[in-house]
């Protein structure tokens, strides 16, 4: 069995995913397991001096968290958040579409970085975290091929303001990791966060 970790962690709680993103409710169905979903309400906002990697950790964190509050003994919830990062630098989700296209002409013909953090949490508060990392090298695109993808209006709720796994894709030369990290839920990453769970109990 691929997530037999998850698939016991499953069998003890009830799962939770703590988002809105249509994305990670398809990876995670595909890992068999039954799971309800919340969506948070949560400020997504940098922290001063705050590194890149540690953001996106807290971030994911925070919304478990936040989430742990509406849970009962049985339940237990996945946090998730997603960053791009352009030399040290978070691209998060566009404002408009002329911020979407500054985003994505910065990306053109370079390499960036996507960095997915997990958290599980039950209602005692967090149990364990991390994040995955996946490079991604952008094809050099013109920027009549940006504005006619922003039209499309599928880069407007996605971190770097775009998505690899739709109209997207044609913006990607190659990745060097995980395309779930890309998409957005690194199931190797849940897998290990639920054996260390599993281990912990």
């Amino acid at each position: 069995m691929k997530y037999k970790y998850l698939t016991r962690l499953a069998d003890k709680y009830e799962i939770v995913l703590g988002s809105r993103s249509p994305r990670r409710l398809k990876l995670l169905k595909e890992t068999g397991i039954h799971f309800k979903q919340i969506i948070p309400n949560l400020e997504e906002d940098q922290l001063p001096g705050e590194p890149p990697y540690e953001f996106a950790e807290r971030l994911a964190r925070d919304k478990a968290l936040e989430i742990s509050q509406q849970l009962t003994d049985r339940q237990l919830v996945i946090g998730c958040d997603t960053i791009v990062v352009l030399q040290n630098r978070v691209l998060g989700k566009p404002a408009d579409q002329d911020e979407a296209f500054n985003i994505l002409s910065s990306l053109a013909g370079k390499s960036h970085i996507v960095c997915t953090a997990l958290a599980l949490a039950d209602r005692s508060g967090i149990l364990t975290s991390g994040y995955e990392l996946t490079s991604v090298i952008f094809n050099s695109v013109t920027p009549r091929q940006i504005k006619d993808y922003i039209a499309s209006g599928e880069p407007m709720d996605k971190a770097g303001s775009y998505g690899i796994q739709g109209m997207g894709a044609f913006l990607v030369d190659s990745i060097e990791g995980n395309l779930d990290t890309v998409i957005g839920f690194p199931r190797e990453l849940l897998e290990c966060l639920a054996k260390r769970v599993l281990e912990r109990q």
